[in-house]
């Protein structure tokens, strides 16, 4: 047996069918694109905000592990997102390592993972990794709640956890308030409001913390402009925050991303007024794709747009928009609610434009 053939054979002694099954998470080249396809702030920090940033750095003990839980990033966040002082706040390497705690603390339970779909792909990649069942709710044709069939659903399959996206990924809209609380309600297990984009709405699930004890609040600093951290925030009751940091890898957050952070909390007027312009350009490029013809636009309450094709296939118009140099996110294929969809990033008014442009062309028939 050769060399490959030996360690072929240990693969599949080894590791699960369930995992040799699964695609990794793809992110494409975006080199020298007009990178529409991440949700990403499109602005840098102003060159005096650098310039001061960098001068804290110098100080950093490179050479020391960081705080193990942050307490100094942990009381701004507090601060800055008026965290209740009767709750308490885990920090992930962004919100994914946040989903992997949850659903490794609920994977012996013996009940599945739900959430509403089309939704955030990792709710269920995680679930598969961990050899959760995973149990989808089709969201209706305006992709709001099936308040009805998610209630049967929890009925039926008891899931350990909920995962809700509040406004959702990647249709943008928000949630009917009600419908979320019913189904908090009726759930025997922890719901999880991940609120990844409440920056560019006027959405916030802060308080439903004190309605509901079985809810937990997920919240990231990456859509405002700091993606390049990668630290995400679960927001809840003392006891179980305590029991899910049990399960959180020592120093997880890094010494540069502890500074950085606690640095641009103290100048977040800054991404304010990115992410209220990043609202105002929002409105000005809906408004303008909704006025082409062959293009279906939904309403947003994030920071993207989700747009269907209609006369001409979405991977067609995916790779013309890619040959004029910009990148969206297809997701055709993703979901069949999502047929012939595009995901696009509201960005600067220079990008959108150029956005304009090459869709103008990428819808010729």
């Amino acid at each position: 047996m050769t060399r490959d053939e030996q360690q072929l054979a240990l693969i599949e002694a080894l590791v699960p069918e369930g995992i040799r099954a699964i695609q990794p998470y793809k992110v494409a080249d975006a080199t020298g694109m007009v990178k529409l396809d991440a949700m990403e702030n499109p602005w840098h920090w102003p060159d005096a905000m650098v310039e001061e940033w960098m001068a804290q750095l110098r100080s950093v003990d490179i050479n020391r592990y960081p705080s193990a839980s942050a307490p100094k990033l942990k009381a701004a966040i507090r601060k800055q997102m008026g965290v209740s002082d009767t709750d308490d706040i885990l920090l992930g390497n962004g919100s994914d390592e946040l989903i992997q705690i949850i659903s490794m603390m609920v994977s012996q339970a013996g009940r599945p993972i739900m959430a509403l779909e089309p939704s955030f792909v990792m709710y269920k990649m995680v679930a598969m990794w961990m050899g959760v069942p995973f149990v989808p709710v089709t969201l209706d044709q305006d992709f709001q709640i099936n308040l009805v069939d998610t209630l049967a659903a929890i009925a039926s399959e008891r899931p350990s956890v909920i995962f809700i996206a509040q406004p959702n990924n990647p249709t943008g809209n928000l949630f009917d308030l009600a419908s979320i609380k019913s189904i908090a309600a009726a759930s025997e297990g922890l719901v999880i409001l991940d609120e990844a984009y409440t920056a560019f709405s006027d959405s916030d699930l802060l308080p439903m913390l004190a309605e509901f004890p079985n809810v937990l609040v997920m919240r990231t600093l990456s859509k405002v402009g700091l993606a390049g951290l990668r630290l995400g925030m679960l927001i809840g009751s003392k006891a179980w925050i305590a029991e899910l940091d049990k399960l959180r890898l020592p120093y997880n957050i890094n010494v540069l991303t502890q500074l950085s952070t606690e640095f641009a909390i103290k100048h977040f007027h800054v991404f304010e007024a990115q992410t209220q312009t990043i609202r105002e350009n929002r409105t000005r490029l809906f408004d303008a794709l909704s006025a082409m013809q062959g293009l279906r636009v939904w309403p947003s309450a994030a920071n993207f747009l989700l747009v269907k094709t209609e006369r001409v296939p979405a991977k067609t118009v995916f790779e013309r928009l890619r040959s004029h140099g910009i990148l969206v996110k297809i997701l055709d294929g993703a979901h069949p609610l999502l047929k012939d969809c595009l995901r696009i990033n509201v960005s600067s008014i220079e990008e959108n434009d150029m956005l304009l442009k090459a869709m103008a062309h990428s819808l010729i028939e």
